[in-house]
């Protein structure tokens, strides 16, 4: 039996309520009067624990626990109702600063969109650029899913903004190193499909920024300790290699002529290019690690793993830009040869991927698994958990034993702590 204590949610394998001074999960049906985790009887405790829970339980299974049949005999007092209605599961409604932050990322999206058409750079458009469509394109669906996040409204706006923050952080620099080109080599490089994708970013950084300024209780940055600092520096390492990686050259070219010479060549050096892009290849770089190393520290962890996807996200683009890009033909105009001589000659050009962006993704890879793996690891331990409860730092220890069950509240994506009986 458990003894003073109260149950507020419930799902498949977990619930969550609290106790004597303090909040705590338990595992359905379990009779132990300990609870598997607990947290102190604060808010910030509350998020904590509720944070905790809905990493461990699927959402979709989490209901609030039905209000007791109160006996007809038994007198009852009026409760005075709320000024505010309590927002009901599938019923919340987005806030005005909300609004304006999704209206922003999906204006972004939309002028985005509109610069893939007109001429991006050297009179050539990013519509006829495959290699350079694609990556777009997953900016825009990971902008655009934000957007829908954001204007649902509660824990989903968190993800949403994280998500969104992350991406736009990263794509900065790719960005600027675009604007680079025209900046190095004369503003008439410069088409009108880089001015609508630069305001759209801008936009799209506007309304990540707005959405972030939402902020609960326990959410941000907190000191690794013990197996945390494990996995934060596993992940710092792994995002400064996928950032080094980034650097060299990806692609590798093979020219063979008619008479069998042959001769390698390689691109794609971030540090041969012109000052103002190699800026905009170090923003990247630099601000990859920098969002990988505050993903780690974020807490909830389930948070820091949305801020770590965000990163990923473009890096990813990139590198499916490059996989792209081999599968295109290669004019010999880039290696100075005109596709007269080159046809005269019997050229041909076999275009590869180097060693470097190999390397590139196995770190890259390895990043993306330990962040998963990090945001599982504590729902695999508590299913794991069978031993006897023993006090951890969360809190003074309490032992409780007979359950009694708490009125249904607000929705479990956003809810409040419960309230003393």
């Amino acid at each position: 039996m458990r003894d003073n204590v109260t149950i507020s949610y419930r799902g498949t394998s977990y619930e969550i309520g609290r106790g004597p001074a303090f909040y705590g999960i338990w595992t359905v049906g379990d009779p132990r009067s300990q609870p598997l985790e607990w947290w102190p009887e604060t808010p910030e405790g509350w998020y904590a624990a509720w944070s905790r829970f809905i990493a461990i339980e699927p959402p979709a299974s989490i209901v609030p626990v039905a209000q007791p049949t109160v006996p007809v005999a038994q007198p009852t007092v009026p409760v005075a109702q709320p000024a505010v209605p309590v927002a009901q599961p599938g019923r919340q409604v987005a806030s005005g600063r909300a609004i304006v932050a999704a209206a922003l990322l999906a204006g972004g999206v939309v002028l985005g969109i509109a610069g893939l058409f007109p001429d991006y750079l050297n009179s050539t458009s990013l519509a006829q650029q495959p290699a350079e469509l694609v990556p777009h394109a997953i900016y825009f669906a990971v902008w655009i899913t934000s957007a829908l996040l954001i204007l649902l409204g509660g824990a989903r706006l968190r993800v949403g903004a994280l998500l969104a923050i992350g991406t736009s952080i990263v794509t900065f620099g790719l960005f600027f190193a675009d604007a680079g080109t025209a900046i190095a080599g004369g503003a008439h490089l410069m088409g009108a499909g880089i001015v609508l994708g630069l305001i759209g970013w801008i936009a799209c950084f506007a309304g990540s920024t707005i959405a972030f300024t939402f902020r609960r209780e326990g959410d941000g940055f907190r000191r690794p300790r013990g197996s945390e600092l494990v996995a934060f520096l596993a992940l710092s390492l792994a995002g400064l290699g996928a950032a080094i990686a980034f650097a060299p050259s990806w692609d590798s070219y093979v020219l063979q002529s008619s008479t069998g010479a042959t001769e390698s060549l390689t691109a794609g050096n971030v540090f041969s290019n012109p000052a103002p892009v190699i800026a905009g290849n170090v923003a990247v770089m630099v601000a990859f690690v920098a969002v990988v190393v505050a993903a780690a520290l974020w807490r909830p962890i389930l948070h820091g793993g949305v801020l770590l996807a965000g990163a990923a996200v473009p890096m990813a683009a990139q590198a499916i830009s490059a996989i792209i890009q081999i599968g295109e033909h290669t004019s010999p105009a880039m290696f100075g040869i005109s596709s007269a001589a080159a046809a005269q000659s019997g050229l041909t050009i076999t275009s590869g991927l180097t060693v470097a962006f190999w390397i590139y993704c196995v770190f890259l890879v390895a990043l993306i698994v330990m962040g998963c793996s990090v945001v599982v690891a504590p729902r695999s331990l508590l299913k794991s958990d069978t031993s006897p409860f023993t006090p951890s730092a969360h809190g003074n220890a309490h032992y409780p034993s007979t359950i009694s069950t708490s009125p249904a509240g607000p929705s479990p994506l956003e809810p409040d702590p419960p309230s003393e009986t």
